[in-house]
């Protein structure tokens, strides 16, 4: 029997198209965001808008920037993605079921009993997913330790933690970004949804984070500042992170809190709120 674990980076994309145009991207985007509405809808619960905000990014990744095989989700030399805002597990699900990891039909059974579908992604429960979440702030430790053992194991994957700006209001975020850059980890990117929106309000009035980028920079870190609703740039920027080489990148996405959708965009309420049935109606319709 073949050594599946041993897949060339030619053969990581099988089964599901996975290196969309940016046409494609931006329908795989609207695609995923309907897949959340109706995800948290029958739940009853759920984290709508840092989902829908992170939408764009996270169809950029899955579908033209990762080197990943749903087929074979262990390949070694899969590149990694770390959910550290692990409260938007709704769109990890929607992207990682429309990649074949599972069946598009499972993402009904979000945060059922049995389900594979928890509120938190689960690490060895759910196919595709690298680290389980709960507790904010922890993601991007785990993704320096995985990013140190591609370096000491020779291995060529590359490393990506999506952050949210609310968890860089803790200490641990900053820790990690001062060990990444001692360790001068080129090998790993963390994306910040910087939404500007957490689960009481707005960030700059709860714990301001800016100048933000300036302090990734003071830290050792290469930023780029970026529009994460535009494909072009989230492609762009993670092309110049590959290309960066002795420190970690961070690529700040700036993003809106329930894009797509009218009535929650920039607002907190729908923070960790479920859309009831007429308002998710509404939300499909706008996502059309």
């Amino acid at each position: 029997m073949p050594d599946h674990s041993e897949v060339s980076p030619e053969s990581a994309f099988v089964g599901r198209k996975l290196n969309l145009s940016t046409a494609e991207l931006k329908d795989m985007a609207r695609r995923l965001r309907r897949h959340v509405i109706t995800m948290v809808a029958t739940a009853g619960s759920g984290h709508p808008g840092g989902s829908l905000s992170a939408a764009d990014v996270v169809v950029a990744l899955y579908f033209r920037v990762l080197r990943h095989n749903s087929e074979n989700p262990q390949w070694l030399d899969r590149d990694r993605f770390i959910l550290s805002k692990g409260h938007a597990a709704p769109i990890l699900y929607a992207a990682l079921a429309e990649a074949g990891y599972f069946p598009v039909a499972e993402l009904a059974t979000l945060r059922k009993l049995d389900s594979r579908l928890q509120g938190h992604a689960e690490a060895g429960l759910t196919p595709g997913v690298e680290m389980s979440s709960g507790s904010l702030g922890m993601g991007l430790s785990f993704a320096i330790g995985i990013a140190l053992a591609a370096r000491l194991n020779s291995r060529t994957y590359g490393t990506y933690a999506l952050l949210s700006d609310g968890e860089c209001e803790e200490g641990q975020t900053w820790e990690a970004a001062l060990s990444a850059a001692h360790f001068k980890l080129d090998n790993l990117t963390a994306i910040v949804d910087c939404n500007g929106m957490q689960l009481s309000g707005w960030t700059r009035d709860i714990m301001n984070l800016e100048p933000f980028v300036q302090k990734w920079q003071a830290f050792g870190w290469h930023t780029i500042d970026i529009d994460g609703h535009d494909i072009d740039q989230i492609l762009c920027a993670c092309q110049e992170a590959k290309k960066t080489k002795g420190r970690p990148t961070v690529i700040v996405a700036r993003t809106v809190k329930g894009k797509g959708v009218s009535f929650m965009e920039n607002n907190v309420a729908f923070h960790g709120k479920a859309p009831t049935r007429v308002e998710a109606e509404r939300a499909l319709k706008e996502l059309e």
